[in-house]
């Protein structure tokens, strides 16, 4: 492990912090977006905005009806530190490309909300020193963008780690203190019986500090699911989860949880179709829940050439469907009716010429391109005997087919 520089002390944070709500206060003074509501914002799909082939949000928007987008992920740099950049790499405070997609979702009557945290990488509650420091680095995102709603995904391997979980869930107090009306989301693993112990322990932790977002959102995914009967019975033992842990009746916990699911095939193999959305909607809705995601927009869309079984993708679902299929959900539960036609197709890419072929004997470095399964692959990282593809979180990124 490479040691992180210090953050911010406490007292600096805070005094970043307010200086950032004061900013923050102006950019929306002078006009620079006007919130949705909290609908809105309860149903936005995830969208990865430099990674994964993103598609165009404008033509989503237009093809759907969607109004919200849930941008991810906001991490600690790669190097070390306490502030805040897209994916470990891309400084926030430098930003020009998520900004300028940003302003293409605002002029068309649209907004985003950001997600920090996600699987993998390090975190900004684990690189800070504190939860005053980890809200100033935060702030500096709602400010930079004139954020109004925000989304703590904590989950592997950061939920593991009760130090970083409280600098995250206390900065989460702490910005929903210095931005009024911000909507807040947290989102964390899902299981069979509603989230695992390190689930519990940061609801327990959220509890101890007298904090209550608008939601927290389960993942029932990539645990043993199978379809979405598996996926409302965790939601149901979520519920009173909530209910044991806050002291809420049953309609007070349903008003607080959230559902975010995977389209398509999932990490582990598990496959969710349009029609399993269809029930969890349906149960989300009849329970009166606050919140309808789905990991993600980027695979929202039919592999190419149609692949319906054999790999998880970042940039396709893996199942029949046509494109944004599974986003018409999200704009149902938002209370929209979205559009009866179905869009045209996207026409297909000329396939690229592919790379010299895997081998598992090889070893890869960053940056080091190869071919498998008619995919060309990027190393992200140092990897030897490791499949192209096997996970959407593994060492290869997806290039398209070849």
């Amino acid at each position: 492990m490479r040691p992180l520089r210090a953050c911010l002390s406490a007292a600096a944070a805070v005094t970043l912090a307010a200086a950032g709500t004061t900013a923050l206060v102006a950019g929306h003074a002078s006009g620079a977006t006007t919130a949705l509501s909290n609908r809105w914002y309860a149903a936005a799909p995830y969208l990865m905005p430099l990674d994964n082939d993103p598609p165009d949000p404008g033509a989503l928007m237009d093809a759907t009806g969607l109004k919200a987008f849930q941008l991810a992920f906001v991490l600690a740099p790669d190097g070390g530190g306490c502030s805040p950049t897209w994916g470990g790499t891309a400084p926030v405070s430098s930003d020009t490309a998520v900004q300028s997609k940003i302003s293409t979702i605002r002029a068309k009557g649209g907004d985003v909300s950001v997600s920090v945290g996600g699987y993998g990488g390090t975190k900004l509650g684990q690189a800070c020193s504190d939860a005053a420091s980890t809200a100033a680095a935060y702030q500096q995102v709602i400010t930079k963008y004139g954020l109004h709603a925000v989304d703590f995904d904590l989950e592997e391997p950061e939920y593991e780690n009760s130090a970083a979980i409280k600098n995250e869930i206390g900065a989460a107090k702490i910005l929903q203190q210095n931005n009024p009306g911000l909507y807040v989301s947290v989102t964390t693993a899902g299981t069979a019986d509603g989230t695992g112990w390190f689930g519990k322990q940061m609801l327990l932790e959220a509890k101890s500090q007298g904090f209550t977002p608008n939601n927290f959102s389960i993942m029932p995914f990539d645990g043993g699911f199978n379809g979405a009967a598996s996926q409302t019975g965790a939601l149901t033992n979520f519920n009173s989860i909530l209910q044991s842990t806050f002291g809420w009746d049953q309609a007070t916990a349903y008003a607080h949880e959230g559902f975010s699911g995977m389209n398509g095939r999932s990490d582990t193999g598990e496959y969710f179709t349009q029609a399993d959305f269809q029930t969890v909607l349906q149960y989300a809705t009849s329970h009166a829940m606050d919140r309808f995601t789905f990991w993600s927009l980027n695979r929202d869309r039919q592999c190419s050439p149609p692949d319906n079984g054999g790999r998880t993708s970042g940039t396709c679902s893996s199942v029949p469907q046509n494109p944004w299929d599974f986003a018409k959900y999200s704009v149902q539960f938002a209370g929209a009716t979205p559009p009866t036609t179905t869009p045209t197709p996207t026409p297909t890419p000329t396939p690229t010429s592919c790379k010299p072929a895997w081998s598992s004997s090889a070893v890869y470095t960053q940056g080091d391109e190869v071919s498998y399964d008619k995919h060309n692959w990027k190393a992200k990282w140092w990897t030897r005997n490791e499949v192209p593809g096997a996970s959407e979180w593994g060492p290869w990124q997806d290039e398209g087919a070849c």
